[in-house]
């Protein structure tokens, strides 16, 4: 299990998952005060259902402050501050005060609230809230792909247009290589694999395992759409290289040869922050939604977007077979054009 007290990116994921945030806040059932249509705690109120004292509260604010700002903390001050002053006079709450000298106010909305107990080490109820949250989240992702997340990269809508055209891109590859390459079969896998490694440093074996995939499973139909997209560019270009050579040569190439324009090929500056893009998509995502470690990778895991929380379990993703029945008219102006 995820220790939530160590870990920002666990945290964050979290946090970033909307579906989660509102399952969650139907299983613990806090209610502070509405204020702009959020329920907002103060801190007093936080440290009584916590069960510490205000002091450690103020201690986790002082070494957490950017991260609780980011998930809902503020300091209200000038009109909002007497907008709020005027809410609890008009509710009357018995358990909130606020004195009319105050000239600022920290409040905590339902975020930040769950912000504050991942981290809290000194409450027990904040150990406990941790292990509903855990399970909670893996629960809703689980839920919204339908107990797998194997194939969750196909819920993106630009997933079939990419895996479709890295097709084409592919044959262009595999049929460069066997045009003009001077050597046996075991060069398509070599090549792909060399491909895979310049990317996400892994070869089709490695991800097989990390993912934990048959022999049935097609590597690519689990890649995401930006990952395939680099696949892509890598294929053509090098296609395009190796037939340039070739006919420069006008001898096939052997394998040094080969070894040497991909050596130059991948160290060419374009490709660094494509590299560095898609290897953080995939490190991350893998991590948030398969619980996947790429270990190659770690260096570029982050925190995953609210809005690809959105992209990959909202109401707007769908199943791959939804989508290939949408896209048939797409894929036959395609055609038309090759």
């Amino acid at each position: 299990m995820k220790n939530l007290t160590n870990s920002t990116v666990a945290r964050q994921n979290i946090l970033n998952n909307s579906y989660a945030i509102e399952e969650i806040n139907q299983a613990v059932g806090v209610e502070g005060i509405v204020f702009e249509k959020q329920y907002r705690f103060l801190k007093n109120q936080i440290a009584t259902f916590f069960e510490v004292d205000e002091r450690t509260i103020e201690r986790y604010l002082e070494s957490h402050e950017e991260e609780l700002k980011v998930n809902g903390y503020e300091v209200l001050k000038g009109k909002r501050l007497k907008e709020f002053k005027l809410l609890i006079k008009d509710t009357q709450v018995s358990d909130i005060s606020v004195a009319q000298s105050t000239a600022n106010l920290g409040l905590f909305n339902f975020r930040a609230f769950l912000n504050l107990g991942m981290l809290l080490t000194e409450s027990e109820k904040a150990k406990t809230l941790r292990s509903i949250i855990l399970d909670i989240a893996l629960d809703t992702i689980n839920k919204r792909t339908g107990g797998s997340t194997k194939y969750i990269n196909q819920r993106d809508e630009d997933f079939i247009l990419s895996y479709y055209k890295e097709e084409s891109y592919r044959k262009e590859f595999t049929d460069a290589l066997h045009n003009y390459v001077a050597m046996g079969n075991a060069k398509y896998a070599i090549y792909t694999n060399k491909i895979y490694q310049a990317i996400f440093k892994e070869h089709a074996t490695e991800y097989r395992q990390i993912l934990k995939l048959t022999d049935k499973d097609n590597v690519r139909e689990t890649m995401y759409s930006e990952v395939l997209d680099l696949i892509s560019s890598y294929e053509y270009g090098l296609a395009k290289l190796i037939e340039e050579r070739y006919n420069k040569k006008g001898l096939p190439l052997k394998s040094i040869e080969l070894d040497s324009l991909f050596h130059a090929f991948e160290n060419l500056p374009l490709w660094v922050p494509l590299v560095e893009k898609a290897r953080r998509k995939m490190a991350s995502r893998d991590l948030a939604f398969r619980d996947v470690l790429h270990q190659q990778l770690e260096g570029y895991i982050g925190a995953v977007p609210a809005e690809d929380f959105e992209r990959f379990l909202g109401e707007k993703s769908k199943e791959l077979a939804a989508r290939i029945d949408e896209a048939k008219d797409v894929f036959k102006r395609l055609k038309e054009r090759e």
